[in-house]
Order: C-alpha cells, then structure tokens, then sequence
C-alpha cells in the first residue's frame, strides 16, 4: 500500500484551497516537497489541477483535518484505501497516452533544465521517450527546439511526483559517491599541498608593491640635520649646472 494518497497533487490543491493545514503538514502527507505545496499555494504549481477531495474519497477522516488544524506539528493520516494497494509497483516499459505525447519533449526540458544530473536512462523511465531525442534537447538541436517551453513532468501526468524525488535522490547519490562537483564547485577548491603552502599573511596587492617601507614621518638623521627650505631651489632640489653659473656671471 502506498503512503500517499491517490492523485496527490490535486489532493495538495484541494487541502491548500480548503483547510488552514500548513505547507509541511500537506506536503507530508501527499509526499511532495514543501517549497512545492508553497508553489501551489503561490499559483505557480499545478495551474489548472482541479483540487480532488480526500475526504470525499475516504482517504481522508474529516478528525484528521481538525486535528492538524489545532496542532501545526501533527502529522495527517492516511485512510487504508484497497485501490492504493501495488500502486507503487509497477513494472514494464511506460506508456504514454497519445494525447500526452506531443507534450514530452517541454517535459523531457524541464527536466533537463531544473534536473542536470539526471541521466538519460532515468529520464526515459520518467516520461517513456527515448535516448537520442533526450541528446537532441540536451544539445539543444531538436527540430522543435525554440518552440518548446519548460514543464514540469509531474504537471503533465507524464510521472508522478515519488517517481521523479526517486530518480533525483539515486542520481544525487550517485554524484556524491563519484565525487562529482561543477566546474563552478571546483574553481572554489584548491589541493591539499596548496592549501597547506599557502602564507598566514595578508598578500598585499600588485598595484601597491613596493611602498611598504613608505614613512610619512622623519628619520632621526633628518631631525639631527634638518634642511634648509628657505628658497625654491633648495625646496625642490634643483641642480645647479653651469649654464646657471653664466647667467649669474652675465649679471
């Protein structure tokens, strides 16, 4: 028996239309993500999901929606429904209607988009296409390609939402197991021997090189034999040729 409740997330738009149960409380219980049922709340997600009444399916009691009204940490229970039974096993190739088919490759974007480190094999069990129509979108050289507008998967009907968290958590594993980073992760690193033969001290900057022994005091040899600015040429310190011997001889 599953979890969760049978059309989740039009279940999720009906608890966020019609009860006063918090985002965590409803994503729980309909096994979604809690910045998803803030989305739904927001008009972001599921826009156009007719909101499905679990009370008015028996997945729901009426006490539960009272309960969790009154305490914002009580958790929602699911009502034993036998049409849940294997809803979660399901085996073989998926079909797609054909109704929905014209709407994979926006899925199949999304995915690519929002899910980069889903690999084409689990993108082809999400939404039943096939691997060199996932290269073409990924390579962005579908024929369609400038047409297509990104959507959620889930939205579509195309997987549901357990199905697409699933596939996300094995790849994220996967990741973290090969040591996989970005290329914008591993420009923030450096190697250990780097690390450790870098200075404890401040570099200074490149512009400024040079002028760390500038003093804007007096030395002690000045103050013993202090100059004698009392006229421009000894101000600045001007050298005395011998053209300026012939003038003064001149005059």
């Amino acid at each position: 028996m599953t979890n969760k409740p049978l059309m989740a997330k039009a279940t999720a738009v009906w608890l966020v239309d019609n009860t006063t149960l918090t985002f965590k409380q409803i994503a729980d219980f309909c096994g979604m993500h809690e910045l998803e049922v803030q989305g739904i709340a927001d008009g972001d997600v599921a826009v156009g999901v007719k909101g499905f009444d679990p009370v008015a399916s028996s997945q729901l009691d009426p006490k539960e929606i009272e309960k969790g009204e009154a305490d914002p940490i009580y958790k929602l229970k699911l009502k034993f429904n036998a049409a849940a039974v294997g809803e979660d096993k399901r085996r073989g190739p998926r079909y797609t209607p054909l109704s929905k088919r014209q709407d994979r490759p926006n899925a199949i974007l999304w995915l690519v988009k929002f899910h980069p480190e889903l690999a084409d094999a689990q993108i082809a069990r999400l939404v039943g296409t096939t691997k060199p129509t996932i290269a073409s979108i990924r390579e962005r050289t579908h024929w369609n390609i400038q047409n297509m507008t990104a959507i959620d998967p889930v939205a579509l009907g195309l997987c549901r939402q357990s199905e697409l968290d699933g596939e996300v958590q094995k790849a994220a594993k996967k990741r973290a197991a090969e040591g996989v980073m970005s290329d914008d992760e591993r420009r923030k690193l450096v190697s250990t021997e780097q690390s450790l033969g870098m200075s404890t001290e401040p570099r200074m900057p490149s512009s400024i090189a040079g002028l760390e022994n500038f003093s804007l005091g007096t030395s002690e040899e000045e103050e013993a034999n202090p100059k004698d600015f009392s006229d421009a040429d000894s101000f600045f310190n001007l050298p005395h040729g011998e053209d300026d011997e012939e003038e003064d001889d001149q005059h």
